[in-house]
């Protein structure tokens, strides 16, 4: 063995837990867990408390094996983006074999687990989220059409689904509208961040809809995602998952939504670049506490259902 090689070998970070457990997104895998929970719970009938913990922990290790899927295929485009690079793939923590070892082990035990725990259609859409994610958008939406995350977002949109399969072993409108507002709450989202960030897409060469057609043309799509998007939450408010609680939340949450998106598509390409960017970073921001929220009143609404107080 070479000196030279030595050295490397010396000098090679040592994977820990911590790296292992990165690999899986857990920021992901807990938005994963949060909606996934909230579909099983707002699903009419019971499951077994035992059952309902095991499903989720079969569709949190899907979300992870997605995350480590994604991670081998993209260690490429993350070594050179800064909100990227401190990954364990692109530094050098754990290696693309592995990275795609675990993603794939992960990948059938969850879809395995989850179809002897519960049943074939629960196992089925996971499955299907999870090819989703790392086949469709990962290997080809993703680096080929700025209308990836557009398309893509259905992968973030199916875990509701999933939990309401889990309780129901099928899917309906209600299951339906939670993937919708997931769905039509991804574009602003990731192109807000877009926007902040568009420099490390450049590099990169991802065509995000902020590199192909500029800043312009991505605060419009915002404003017109951000107006959609309000309509369809508002509407979910008088269906059988929403509520007066819901209610409440959606129209609060939702005219602070619009007004950011407003602000941001009112902005001059001339402004300050500091006031751009707090002006983009607080609506990102807000997209987080956004969903959380719709979804929290959802699931307030079913806690609140069999009290005789949930509902209209």
């Amino acid at each position: 063995m070479s000196d030279a090689t030595i050295n490397s070998t010396v000098n090679q970070p040592e994977a820990g837990f911590g790296d292992y457990v990165a690999l899986l997104k857990p920021r992901v895998m807990s938005l994963v867990v949060f909606t996934a929970a909230v579909g099983l719970l707002a699903a009419p009938g019971a499951v077994h408390p035992f059952i309902a913990f095991c499903a989720i922990l079969f569709i949190a290790i899907g979300a992870g094996a997605s995350g480590a899927l994604n991670m081998w295929w993209d260690a490429d485009i993350d070594a050179v983006m800064k909100r990227t690079a401190r990954r364990p793939v692109p530094a050098g923590k754990v290696t693309a074999d592995e990275a795609l070892g675990v993603g794939v082990a992960l990948s059938g035990l969850a879809v395995t687990m989850l179809w002897l725990a519960t049943n074939w259609v629960a196992a089925a859409i996971l499955a299907f989220t999870i090819f989703f994610y790392a086949v469709v958008y990962t290997m080809w939406l993703k680096r080929w059409t700025p209308q990836n995350i557009v398309i893509g977002g259905a992968a973030g949109a199916f875990p509701p689904m999933i939990g309401w399969a889990v309780a129901t072993g099928g899917v309906s409108v209600e299951s339906v509208l939670m993937f919708a507002l997931i769905f039509m709450w991804t574009p602003p989202h990731f192109w807000a961040l877009a926007l902040f960030m568009n420099s490390d897409y450049e590099n990169a060469g991802v065509p995000m809809l902020t590199v192909t057609h500029g800043r312009r043309t991505t605060r419009t799509h915002i404003f017109v995602y951000t107006l959609l998007l309000a309509v369809l939450a508002l509407g979910a408010g008088v269906t059988a998952i929403g509520g007066p609680i819901y209610m409440a939340v959606a129209v609060v949450l939702n005219a602070m939504f619009v007004l950011g998106a407003w602000r941001i598509w009112r902005r001059d390409e001339d402004s300050a670049a500091l006031d751009k960017y707090l002006v983009e970073k607080k609506f990102f921001r807000l997209s987080l506490l956004y969903l959380f929220a719709h979804f929290g009143a959802i699931l307030a609404e079913a806690a609140l259902r069999p009290w005789g107080m949930g509902g209209w």
